[in-house]
C-alpha cells in the first residue's frame, strides 16, 4: 500500500489542491492492484461506506474528471446517460452485463484477430476497443 505523500503528489501533478477528501478519493481509485470499474455514484457510496466525513458530488466529480483529463482514467460510454470509469487505462475490451449493471475486462486472448474493413478519409484510428453487452438468461 502506498503513503499519502503518492496521492499528494498525484493530485499536485494534476493542478488540484491534495485536500482530505480528494486524498481519499485518490486513494479509493489507485491504490489496489485490480482495476477498478465504477460510476460516480458508485464511487460516492463505496466512499460513503469507507467513512463518516462527506464529499460532495461536485468535488467527486470534478476529481475524477480531473483524472481522466491527465488520462489516469478511461471513460466508458454504456448509452447516452451512463458512463463507468476505469483505472486500467490500456487499449482493451470490456462485457457490460445489463442485467447486474457489471462491466468486465476482456482481454485479447478472449477474440480472434479483429478487422475492420472501413476507414474515414482523412482519419487514423487511434484505437479500437468493443463493449459487448450482455444480459442474464431469465
Amino acid at each position: 500500500m502506498r503513503d499519502n505523500y503518492y496521492f499528494i503528489e498525484k493530485l499536485r501533478s494534476l493542478g488540484l489542491r491534495p485536500t482530505k477528501q480528494r486524498v481519499r478519493i485518490c486513494k479509493v481509485l489507485f491504490d489496489r492492484n485490480d482495476t477498478f470499474h465504477f460510476t460516480i455514484y458508485e464511487l460516492a457510496n463505496l466512499l460513503k461506506l469507507k467513512s463518516k466525513e462527506k464529499i460532495s458530488l461536485a468535488t467527486l466529480y470534478n476529481t475524477v474528471h480531473a483524472f481522466k483529463k491527465k488520462g489516469y482514467l478511461k471513460e466508458i460510454s454504456i448509452n447516452s446517460d451512463k458512463s463507468y470509469f476505469d483505472t486500467n487505462i490500456s487499449d482493451h475490451h470490456h462485457f457490460f452485463n445489463e442485467s447486474t449493471n457489471e462491466l468486465i475486462d476482456l482481454t485479447d486472448k478472449d477474440f480472434d484477430n479483429i478487422k475492420l474493413k472501413k476507414s474515414l478519409p482523412g482519419k487514423k484510428i487511434k484505437s479500437l476497443e468493443i463493449l459487448v453487452k450482455v444480459a442474464n438468461n431469465n
